[in-house]
């Protein structure tokens, strides 16, 4: 049940009775009375390639919203060593706000449930999640209405920053509940996001769709599954020997581990991790691969999870890892964000001096997958404002005054 009392408007102290105990969360932006109307969203019937029909479970529709087939293109960081050869799938740039691997996934996700009829979509992540921001901003484009339970170290709204993907989220209108940091998916989140639905449906008459954290389950995987084959047609499978990504929530990583598998590619799948451990996701792995009828393959045999790269943990930067992304920035033009991409790039650079035996061999695809407005939350404004810093070239009037000078 929900115990609403109304504070200061528009925002709202909303508590969850779950079992014995009532745990808060706290709602931002608007009341549930405002409504979205539907654009007309069209979803389209899909077809897998020729080498997943087999699975027991494909996705019937898809939505598109992404551009497919992204840049695959050298990639020079100076710190390389080893012999190392390394290029780039450019997945941040597959659109604008809706860029990086989330994209993918919700093409299948919010094809479902706009096919079924939903009106409402609940999903979870971080205060500054990638995810959370991306599916915001599909399903107000799409007519839906967007609810986020977001991890906080604050359950103040007052004292929430409005930068980066928050930004994002707030402006196109979303409910934000915000929890606590410590709160798990499976114990404490997903329980909270049934709750909702529910009161929805009691309320207004209309259902929600849950998304799980990062879109990570048999539906969303399916972006992947699609990016694979795109892989094979822009001739990844002859051009590299090993690929390497990031693995947050596990969704990325076992929809190219699985497509590798199924096509008995050559190439090998390195995930490094950004938060919880290698038994976690390949327990996640194992559990998809179970539910889509491939449960003799073994996640372990598949796919690498790499550990050791977390840094001080999910979400949390030192300052090492943001100079080695201005460092990257300012060398390459490439972007890379501080929770997902930055720790997995400076991971692999690390892998290649320290451990290059854990590679079949030197030709190395990084895919990016995105996360562009994390940097765009205060965090590297420490590393950039340094005097040395390669980002500091900032002149004023008397630098620019010797330009004219006639000495």
């Amino acid at each position: 049940m929900f115990l609403v009392t109304k504070i200061k408007a528009p925002v709202l102290t909303l508590s969850f009775r779950l079992g014995d105990q009532l745990q808060a969360v706290t709602i931002l932006n608007r009341t549930m009375s405002s409504r979205s109307s539907n654009p007309g969203s069209v979803v389209a019937p899909y077809t897998p390639p020729e080498w997943a029909r087999k699975l027991q479970y494909v996705p019937s529709y898809k939505l598109d919203l992404s551009m497919h087939h992204t840049p695959v293109h050298k990639w020079n960081i100076p710190s390389i060593s080893g012999g190392f050869r390394l290029s780039i799938k450019r997945d941040d740039i597959n659109g604008g706000p809706l860029s990086g691997n989330k994209v993918r996934k919700l093409e299948f996700l919010l094809a479902d449930a706009i096919y079924r009829g939903f009106k409402h979509v609940i999903t979870a992540g971080g205060v500054q999640s990638n995810h959370c921001r991306a599916t915001a901003i599909a399903a107000r484009q799409h007519g839906l209405q967007p609810h986020l339970f977001l991890r906080s170290h604050t359950q103040n709204p007052h004292m929430l920053d409005c930068v980066g993907n928050l930004f994002l989220d707030r402006i196109v209108g979303s409910d934000i509940y915000l929890i606590p940091q410590r709160d798990r998916y499976e114990r404490d989140i997903k329980p909270k996001m049934q709750r909702l639905a529910d009161e929805i449906q009691r309320k207004h008459g209309e259902r929600s769709y849950l998304i799980p954290i990062g879109g990570s389950d048999q539906v969303g995987l399916f972006g992947y599954i699609t990016q694979f084959q795109e892989l094979i047609e822009q001739g990844v499978m002859n051009r590299f020997d090993d690929i390497v990504v990031t693995i947050g929530s596990g969704g990325t990583a076992c929809g190219l581990a699985i497509g590798n598998y199924l096509t008995g590619s050559k190439l090998r799948i390195h995930a490094i991790c950004v938060c919880d451990s290698p038994v976690y996701f390949h327990q996640h792995i194992s559990d998809i691969l179970d539910q889509l009828g491939l449960s003799g393959v073994k996640s372990e045999d598949i796919i690498n999870i790499i550990d050791g790269h977390k840094g001080r943990g999910y979400g949390i930067s030192t300052e090492e890892e943001l100079t080695f992304i201005a460092s990257v920035a300012n060398t390459t033009g490439i972007l890379l964000d501080p929770v997902y991409t930055g720790k997995a790039a400076r991971g692999m650079v690390h892998e290649f001096a320290y451990n290059a035996d854990r590679f079949q061999g030197n030709r190395i695809l990084f895919i990016h997958t995105g996360g562009i407005f994390g940097l765009m939350d205060g965090r590297m404004e420490a590393v950039m404002m340094k005097e040395e810093s390669m980002g500091n070239k900032v002149y004023d009037s008397i630098k620019i005054s010797m330009f004219n000078s006639t000495e």
